[in-house]
């Protein structure tokens, strides 16, 4: 029962997966990378899947804890929850630029604060044994934050050097 939502993961990345192909775009190989991004990290959230470190193990029998006070910014899990959602944001900005970063710092809140309910919720109803915790939605949004960031400074890089080349020539 608790492996329910692992099915369903892998149902949905491989019916997307076979999509993809079969539409046959000229960017699909990219599409499947995100499916693949996306596919791994529902993987890690929501299912009883965890990886600490470079080890993987499988969470015991649990409906998981809850941490909507205490702090605790300096450790690995908080950077690997940045590091984790950082493609977030450089989807979010690339895909449409005109979004502010004060809006995707928004939005970096409400998906962090998305998935830290999301597995509340299937902690409670298929014991995956998942916290939910305040650092991780911080950490969730700061992610997607600097994702975004790297795009804009991208773009302003990009658009700088195309105006100086425009000045030489």
């Amino acid at each position: 029962m608790r492996w329910e939502p692992l099915l369903l993961i892998a149902l949905t990345a491989c019916l997307s997966g076979l999509l993809i192909i079969m539409t046959g775009k000229k960017f699909h190989w990219l599409a499947l990378v995100i499916l693949g991004y996306f596919t791994g990290l529902a993987t890690i959230l929501f299912t009883p899947v965890s990886v600490y470190g470079t080890a993987l193990y499988v969470m015991p029998l649990g409906a998981g804890r809850v941490n909507l006070t205490q702090l605790n910014i300096l450790n690995w899990g908080f950077l690997e929850n940045i590091i984790l959602t950082v493609p977030i944001g450089l989807l979010l900005k690339w895909f449409w630029p005109k979004l502010s970063l004060l809006t995707i710092g928004g939005l970096g809140l409400l998906v962090g604060s998305s998935i830290e309910i999301g597995q509340y919720v299937l902690s409670q109803h298929w014991l995956i044994n998942r916290s939910s915790d305040i650092n991780d939605v911080l950490a969730n949004a700061i992610g997607i934050i600097i994702g975004g960031l790297l795009v804009t400074l991208y773009y302003r890089l990009s658009t700088s050097r195309r105006s100086r080349v425009r000045l030489v020539a």
